[in-house]
């Protein structure tokens, strides 16, 4: 990335935590003994923390990532629909891939399963569906496609489970638009919480594809915009939080 891109990507950043900023309004919580052991002031920024932790894939991760996709992919789209209708054949399709991969019968291989689906996509009859919104649309100069789905850092085993469905329905509802399209559905986790270490959760079990199915940290940053993204990242981070410290502190003074 080049400085111009850097400045544009602080400024995003800056851009998007000046919004939550503004919009936050604390739920009203009396928690006397927290707040006489620890203060005022460690309780208001421990309050924006919890929201700020759980909007920040909307509010910040979000939007840095259709960014940072702009400067390498031929179109990077947020909020986008994969499509409202697959197959009947194609829907008792995944029910069984479903079942057959929560029991651990078998192992999960997404190549396989998008093939699988590709040929059953346009099979039986039509069924309207309302699959999850793709928080991510990537598009190559190839014409081939990635929906990508952002996440926490450590879902449950439940939550797999659903993520896993809805790549599977994705891939179905893009496929039955186009069964030729060369289509990618993955999850994205901003973070590896475990680092050093590689990230691995049990609750994985056999449902992911970790090969082609999960992108984490800085493998999904520097697939956006090239080697050397994710410490670029981090820095543009870092400096936002450098240069905003008096706002945020004064924010935070109007909240005690």
């Amino acid at each position: 990335m080049n400085a111009q891109q850097v400045a544009e990507l602080q400024g995003i950043i800056t851009n998007s935590l000046r919004n939550k900023l503004a919009n936050y309004n604390p739920e009203s919580k009396h928690m006397p003994f927290h707040t006489r052991l620890l203060g005022k002031d460690r309780m208001a920024l421990y309050s924006f923390i919890q929201s700020l932790n759980t909007t920040f894939g909307i509010s910040i991760f979000e939007p840095v990532a259709v960014y940072l996709g702009s400067t390498r992919f031929r179109e990077s789209l947020r909020n986008q629909v994969a499509g409202s209708t697959i197959s009947s054949e194609a829907s008792a399709l995944i029910e069984r891939t479903m079942n057959e991969l929560v029991a651990g019968n078998t192992r999960t291989n997404k190549l396989e399963e998008i093939e699988r689906i590709r040929e059953v996509c346009q099979s039986g009859s039509p069924i309207e569906v309302k699959p999850v919104r793709v928080d991510l649309k990537l598009v190559n100069e190839d014409r081939q496609v990635y929906l990508i789905d952002l996440k926490t850092a450590k879902p449950n085993i439940n939550e797999f489970k659903a993520y896993k469905r809805t790549l599977l329905e994705w891939v179905a509802a893009s496929l039955y638009q186009d069964p030729s399209l060369q289509i990618h559905t993955l999850l994205a986790i901003p973070y590896n919480p475990y680092e050093p270490k590689p990230y691995e959760r049990w609750t994985i079990n056999s449902l992911i594809d970790t090969d082609h199915e999960l992108m984490v940290g800085k493998q999904f940053w520097d697939f956006l915009a090239g080697s050397g993204t994710y410490e670029l990242l981090l820095d543009a981070f870092e400096t936002v939080g450098i240069e905003m410290r008096d706002e945020i502190d004064a924010r935070f003074a109007e909240l005690e």
